[in-house]
């Protein structure tokens, strides 16, 4: 039986079994479960490639130019609406995060100033725990899909992995009201993870219509009805989503490019510039809007991060040691940082396991023991007098500031309650900002990386929407700070911009993307002259980095059970030859089959694509004629397209088909399945040709291809199953079909144990 990378009937069992359980030494991406947010689930392999049987060359020799012209209108109109409710979504979340996070922190100032501490410490604490229980029990409950930042998922699906419930109309729903309410609640985590998961979310529900389950369907968008350009809609709803959390649509359409898309192509490149384009200008109106007071309490506040750092400066060559050695660094923390994560991952998934309710009180104990340090911490630093000239009102009451006055007496300030008594983007911002050498100590700082190093790894793996890179960049912004201190006067370069290095190195170091992350810098500082330095930074973190581990969302994916395939092979994949991991019987069907041959296969197995061969007296000799798919197979028998006799039909039983009839649902749980149709005894008995719906030119790779070779062509064509023929004739004219399954190295070294002694680093992920 073929290898078909699926739901087999005979891995019941594996749906029990967590994948990331501490009592396993390692993951395993060969099952067909992975851990999809915060649940294990049954996933498949994606369709990319074009089925082109009789039936789609018929319907699209069908179309008119009208036709055609209205699909490629489609495509703009799509993106272009992608691009408004991402940019919209990313404005609402912005404000609400801000007011929410700005009234807490309003009221407890205000005590504060009424030295009524016991009673700001309470507020404080139990609007945090309040904000945190709801995100994790909406999350936990109505979406777990929507846990983490969704990057990894996202990631994975532009691969060909096709993770059940990751973009539903709940998982959009939970996504954008548990990232507020948990980015508000003070935990150290971000929203621009959660944000380009649902610039997908939005990509796939108009892509398919909208969702069916709700009534929420729309028939003048059901025009992309194959895997492969809802993927091209999803990258672009990726893309729109960084552009709306940073406001950098350029580093979108790159971050897209470079971090999320296995595949990509010029045409791609247009639209997915395009939706950025569309949420930088409607960005850019909404931002004015609360330039003129208008957007609350603190309206302003995470939409202008962009202008934190835009002074003129100047360096030379003297300055480029103390980068390199930053940047060098930023690798070995950011390589740390996703070790202990990953970790940390590990811990909190055996918590998990035991229920929801371990869940929400996991991360109630986190919540506590955030609070708790928040607004413990600046009482270990003394108060400092405000400067003769501060650049704003000094000290801050009432808003967001550099000054916090915190418990310190009139005309003082506490600098680590300016970092740490703060929302994120605050945080940052004042981090970045020039001329503030002298406004912050070096205890303070660097009690806050310590803190904000510690609580970015234990607030990520709790049961709610939280994202990566804001604490990365705030963790390397106050590292680059003290790098900057312990030069002193030495060195040219002032401390705001050596935060704005810091937290490229780090984010490099953890991340690993390079182009985009510089671009992205770029676009939230305003300033084009940190470009040499940011490259460098990036590139050395990055180098260093690789030396110890892969990027953080590679390891996720990894600890997850996502099967995702890599752009490189494995040394020891030019060893084996496809032949050598094939393994059997494999499933085959006639050209003329009979029905109750078809129904006993599709109820036994789980795979998802037959090679259909001929024989006589159709041919003189057994030929592959192609490969059917699984989805396909169901129609025909649900439209009951039989015949009473053995013998072939001619090309009019596919005017009795509709394209809708075989376009594939973008949801998993509406699919038809076997135990859906009834057939009678009859019916059984009759035959169906196979001929008009079977692809005829399949890819396939001769037996002795070195399994190295055919990885690279299984994944830059962005296949699902690929056969392996005889090398000579007077066989079976199929060996066996490749699926991403067989690729995996832990089904690889199943077969091959002895070349584990051969591998060396290279398992090493």
């Amino acid at each position: 039986m073929s290898t078909n990378y699926s739901t087999n009937g005979d891995s019941e069992t594996l749906l029990r079994r967590p994948l990331l359980s501490s009592q396993r030494s390692i993951v395993n991406s060969t099952s067909q479960v992975a851990i999809v947010g915060s649940n294990v689930s049954p996933i498949e392999s994606l369709d990319y490639e074009i089925f082109e049987n009789e039936f789609f060359k018929h319907d699209w020799r069908s179309r008119g130019k009208a036709q055609i012209f209205q699909f490629m209108i489609m495509k703009w109109l799509l993106c272009l609406l992608i691009g408004m409710i991402v940019c919209l979504v990313g404005f609402c979340n912005n404000l609400a995060v801000e007011n929410l996070a700005g009234i807490k922190f309003v009221v407890t100032s205000n005590m504060m100033l009424e030295r009524r501490f016991l009673m700001a410490f309470l507020v404080f604490f139990v609007s945090n725990l309040v904000l945190t229980v709801f995100a994790c029990t909406i999350t936990a409950l109505i979406a777990p899909t929507a846990t983490g930042s969704g990057i990894p998922e996202v990631k994975a699906y532009l691969n060909g992995v096709d993770a059940p419930g990751i973009f539903t109309v709940r998982t959009l729903l939970v996504k954008i009201i548990g990232s507020i309410t948990a980015v508000s609640s003070s935990l150290l985590i971000g929203k621009a993870g959660p944000m380009v998961h649902t610039g997908a979310c939005v990509a796939a529900l108009l892509g398919q219509g909208g969702s069916k389950r709700y009534g929420l369907t729309w028939k003048w968008l059901k025009f992309f009805k194959n895997d492969r350009d809802r993927r091209d809609l999803i990258i672009c709803g990726s893309a729109a989503g960084i552009a709306a959390a940073f406001r950098a649509p350029v580093g979108g359409v790159l971050f897209a490019l470079e971090g999320m898309s296995s595949w990509w192509r010029s045409a791609l490149l247009w639209r997915a510039f395009f939706t950025a384009a569309i949420v930088a200008i409607l960005l850019r109106a909404l931002i004015d809007l609360c330039l003129s007071g208008k957007c609350g309490l603190f309206g302003k506040g995470g939409l202008i991060m962009f202008d934190a750092y835009s002074a003129s400066i100047s360096y030379h060559l003297v300055d480029v040691p103390p980068v390199f050695v930053l940047g060098v660094i930023g690798g070995i923390l950011g390589s740390l940082f996703n070790l202990i994560l990953s970790k940390v991952l590990r811990i909190y998934n055996f918590i998990n396991e035991k229920g929801t309710i371990f869940k929400i009180l996991l991360a109630c104990v986190i919540s506590i023991f955030t609070s708790c340090l928040l607004f413990g911490l600046p009482w270990l630093t003394s108060c400092r007098p405000c400067p003769p000239d501060p650049s704003e009102p000094c000290p801050t009451i009432g808003r967001s500031g550099i000054y916090k006055k915190f418990q310190c007496p009139p005309n003082h300030y506490n600098d680590l309650a300016s970092l740490i008594f703060n929302t994120n983007d605050d945080a940052i911002r004042n981090l970045f900002s020039k001329n503030t050498d002298d406004e912050f100590e070096f205890k303070s700082v660097f009690i806050f990386f310590i803190t904000c190093f510690s609580l970015s790894i234990f607030s990520y793996g709790v049961v709610a929407p939280a994202g990566l890179f804001v604490p990365v960049i705030v963790t390397g912004a106050s590292y680059g700070r003290i790098v900057g201190m312990l030069l002193g006067k030495k060195d040219s370069l002032s401390h705001g911009l050596y935060a704005v290095l810091g937290a490229a190195s780090f984010l490099g170091g953890s991340m690993r993307t390079t182009v985009s992350l510089c671009v992205i810098i770029l676009e939230l500082t305003n300033n084009l002259l940190l470009l040499p330095l940011i490259m460098m930074v990036l590139f050395i973190s990055k180098t260093v980095a690789d030396a110890f581990n892969a990027n953080i969302y590679d390891i996720i994916m990894k600890a997850k059970g996502l099967p995702y395939l890599e752009t490189h092979a494995e040394p020891y994949m030019r060893q084996l030859s496809v032949g050598d991991v094939v393994t059997g019987p494999l499933q085959t069907f006639n050209g003329v089959e009979k029905v109750c041959n078809i129904v006993f296969i599709l109820r036994t197995t789980g795979h998802n694509g037959f090679p259909v061969i001929d024989e006589p007296p159709i041919s003189q000799a057994p030929v592959l004629f192609g490969i059917i798919l699984r989805d396909h197979l169901l129609t025909l028998l649900k439209k009951k397209a039989f015949m009473s006799s053995p013998m072939a039909t001619s090309g009019d039983v596919i005017n009795e088909f509709s394209a809708d009839d075989f376009a594939k649902k973008g949801s998993s749980k509406g699919r038809l399945k076997i135990e859906d149709i009834q057939l009678s005894e009859e019916e059984m008995d009759m035959f169906i040709d196979l001929h008009p719906f079977t692809n005829a030119s399949p890819y396939t790779v001769v037996e002795t291809m070195s399994l190295g070779k055919a990885l690279t062509l299984f994944r830059e064509l962005g296949l699902r199953h690929l056969l392996v023929v005889p090398k000579f004739s007077g066989r079976s004219p199929v060996v066996g079909i490749l699926t991403r399954h067989d690729f995996m190295s832990e089904h690889i070294l199943g077969l091959h144990p002895f070349l584990v002694r051969n591998t060396g680093k290279s398992l090493r992920f």
